[in-house]
């Protein structure tokens, strides 16, 4: 059987464990939200690009690059 000493040893070894996971958990949270930050605002300037390059790609009849060839969507 444990003695107090090993319990109370456990003990703050686990609220230890808590409490660097918890710090961990805050970090991620930050940088997700600071990635969907990003995301969230340059949202504006790609829909102005897709807007650009569709009305240069109507604008140019014989104009063919790979790139700009219609596909199908693949799901992963």
């Amino acid at each position: 059987m444990a003695t107090l000493r090993d319990l109370r040893r456990r003990i703050r070894s686990v609220q230890g464990t808590q409490q660097i996971t918890k710090a961990m958990e805050m970090v991620a949270a930050v940088k997700l939200r600071r990635a969907q930050a990003k995301v969230e605002s340059s949202r504006p300037y790609a829909t102005k690009i897709q807007t650009m390059l569709s009305k240069l790609i109507q604008a140019t009849e014989s104009f063919a690059h790979p790139l700009l060839e219609k596909r199908e969507i693949q799901k992963v």
